[in-house]
């Protein structure tokens, strides 16, 4: 989870890359993406389609960014962004899956408080300013908001021209957005086919309606990517997340890589790209099954 102690790791991975916490944030989201990006990657096959899109909720209206290959009915992806929100990582990354084929709804979780981006990068996450902007952002998000958006976001991709009606849907969420993934399973489990989840924050708790007690109720295959300083905190959460997925007969992946909290996220301090790279090919290895 992105606290105190993932900031002190996050330290760490600045200074072996060359840069101090201060010098990443005056470097920006843009220059980071730039410098993390595959340079060959961007110029491979046709232009996305993308937009910006309202979504009728019951609590209002969502804004979101859908990407989807010009051509073609494809199967739907709705993407939750981290602890920061929707901004231009997420958006790169959204448009890096659907030039794999999908049609990509990036979702904005804080849409109840404000349009995105509400912050610009992870850096603004660790600012005073940062943190007391997003404090009642996230509190306004409850489990039974999340599954209520999740079914929202289902309706609204079941209507688009790009979206294939016989595929089901998958979901991929990263920090406070990995515990989203499974939440959404558990809330159209006659369209939801697959969750990823990617330093998930809050997978595993007392609750009883905690993610994993959800894992058994739902019809998804998952994938469970867990960063092992978050593994070093709570080593008996991938045991959980284990027991509950083979005691409901699910299929699902759980590992911890060899990374730290943040680690797929290309603005993101702790950015492995190796380790990205290794958990998002495994991410389209669960997608297919879609």
């Amino acid at each position: 989870m992105c606290d105190e102690f993932t900031a002190i790791d996050e330290d760490l991975a600045l200074a072996e890359r060359g840069f101090s916490r201060r010098q990443f944030a005056v470097a920006g989201a843009a220059g980071v993406l730039a410098a993390c990006a595959d340079p060959g990657e961007s110029q491979a096959g046709p232009a996305m389609i993308e937009t910006v899109v309202q979504i009728p909720t019951p609590d209002g209206t969502a804004d979101a960014f859908f990407v989807r290959p010009p051509r073609g009915r494809f199967p739907a992806v709705i993407l939750w962004p981290d602890i920061a929100g929707l901004r231009d990582a997420y958006k790169a990354m959204g448009r890096r899956l659907a030039a794999a084929g999908y049609a990509v709804l990036v979702v904005n979780h804080y849409y109840r408080s404000a349009p995105a981006p509400v912050l610009n990068s992870i850096a603004e996450w660790r600012t005073p300013e940062g943190q007391a902007k997003l404090k009642p952002m996230i509190a306004a998000i409850t489990p039974e908001r999340t599954m209520s958006d999740a079914r929202a976001f289902v309706a609204w991709l079941g209507k688009q021209r790009g979206v294939h009606p016989q595929k089901g849907i998958g979901t991929c969420g990263y920090c406070m957005g990995g515990p989203y993934t499974v939440r959404s399973a558990f809330a159209a489990p006659d369209r939801i086919r697959a969750a990823a989840s990617f330093h998930g924050a809050g997978l595993v708790s007392d609750a009883a309606d905690s993610p994993h007690r959800l894992v058994g109720k739902t019809r998804a295959g998952f994938l469970f990517a867990i960063a092992r300083n978050d593994d070093a905190r709570a080593p008996g959460d991938k045991d959980a997340l284990k027991a509950a997925a083979a005691a409901a007969g699910r299929p699902a992946e759980i590992e911890v890589y060899n990374a730290d909290h943040g680690w797929c996220t290309l603005d993101a301090p702790a950015y492995d790209k190796a380790e990205a790279e290794r958990a998002w090919a495994r991410m389209l290895t669960l997608f297919k099954t879609l």
